[in-house]
């Protein structure tokens, strides 16, 4: 896993956050569940993944070139 669990207990926004505040934010849920949001859509649970999945996907974006 690419992240410790607990680290994503509350609400976290993205560290790319445009100036104006466009972003999204990650949550850690129980049962290994990572919840993706718009910050500007907060009222909205967001989209589900596991663990393995959003760990996957932040590997692939921090190895691409320029990330």
């Amino acid at each position: 896993m690419l992240f410790r669990h607990d680290a994503l207990a509350a609400w976290t926004k993205s560290s790319y956050s445009a100036v104006n505040g466009d972003c999204v934010e990650v949550k850690a849920q129980e049962g290994l569940l990572v919840r993706v949001r718009d910050s500007k859509d907060i009222d909205r649970s967001g989209l589900g993944f596991s663990a393995e999945t959003w760990s996957a996907f932040v590997l692939d974006v921090c190895d691409r070139p320029g990330a």
